[in-house]
């Protein structure tokens, strides 16, 4: 009997983790990077369109479902359907492939902005991907030729291999935290609590600050201090290290320059999706206190 302390690690979650130390594919993946800045820079429309800027959501798992989708309910009508279901079988099969371009051009875009071991198992993920829609290319051209058993068939390892794949894409997000709101774990406080003296809270400059192991951001112009999370909600920057802009009154991030609003927290410019927690800020025997902000 084992005992209560022992834990199992999933058999598949094991092996995805072994991607983490894969260099083999690091030429890959510095070459692949670089074509992908070449097209969709940063500060650029194309970026925050197929960020997901615009959505408030990463955009590239909004259109997995439908990729996914599609060629579940494929595998489905060919294993449960009859003749009858073919011509629908072969629809779902074109509307994947077809669905998988933008998805991909969204799934590059947000691996774009990782690190390793993010972006070695993704260099994985987006192989085993060429590799479904090849299969479901060739299968789709097969049944529509009449040769419906071979691709039925090849279908079926099409299939597995999208599974396979779609698998290391939910250890990129669930496991490696990629494309989830950074900040939405810090610890916030509705209370006013004092974090610096005013006399160190330099003018015209972010300087940083902690609050209960949560690292703000404060900017002093005049009379008026604001306050945001520092921790990028893109990919986890430090924005007490990046640009502030009194005229628009908003800061950007040094890593991948996503934008927000000092005093709101919006996002202005992506890649990131989510706002910044902002909080409010006021003096009191020269000392600079803050509380959350709460959102309408």
């Amino acid at each position: 009997m084992g005992s209560y302390g022992s834990a199992m690690k999933p058999i598949f979650r094991s092996l995805a983790e072994r991607l983490h130390g894969f260099r083999a594919v690091d030429s890959i993946a510095d070459a692949l990077y670089k074509a992908v800045y070449a097209v969709v820079p940063n500060r650029s429309a194309q970026k925050d369109l197929l960020a997901g800027t615009w959505l408030g959501h990463p955009l590239h798992p909004v259109l997995t479902d439908v990729t996914v989708g599609s060629w579940t309910g494929a595998f489905l009508l060919d294993v449960f359907g009859n003749e009858s279901t073919e011509g629908a079988a072969d629809a779902l099969i074109g509307l994947g492939a077809l669905s998988a371009l933008p998805t991909a051009a969204s799934g590059l875009v947000d691996w774009s902005d990782t690190g390793n071991p993010e972006r070695r198992v993704g260099v994985v993920h987006a192989a085993g991907n060429v590799a479904a829609l090849a299969l479901y290319t060739t299968a789709f051209a097969l049944r529509r030729a009449g040769l419906r058993a071979a691709g039925r068939a090849l279908s079926f390892g099409a299939f597995a291999t999208a599974s396979a794949s779609a698998y290391l894409g939910g250890h990129i997000a669930y496991g490696r935290g990629v494309g989830v709101d950074q900040t939405v774990f810090e610890t916030t406080t509705t209370d006013w609590r004092a974090i610096m003296s005013v006399e160190a809270l330099p003018e015209g400059k972010p300087a940083a600050a902690e609050l209960d192991g949560t690292t703000l951001v404060l900017y002093r112009h005049g009379d008026r201090i604001l306050a945001l999370s520092a921790r990028c909600s893109h990919r986890g920057g430090p924005l007490h290290e990046g640009d502030v802009d009194d005229r628009e009154g908003s800061v950007t991030c040094p890593w991948h320059a996503s934008k927000f609003d000092l005093e709101t927290g919006g996002v202005l410019r992506g890649p990131a999706t989510a706002p910044q927690p902002a909080y409010e800020t006021r003096t009191r025997e020269g000392r600079v206190e803050v509380r959350i902000r709460q959102r309408d």
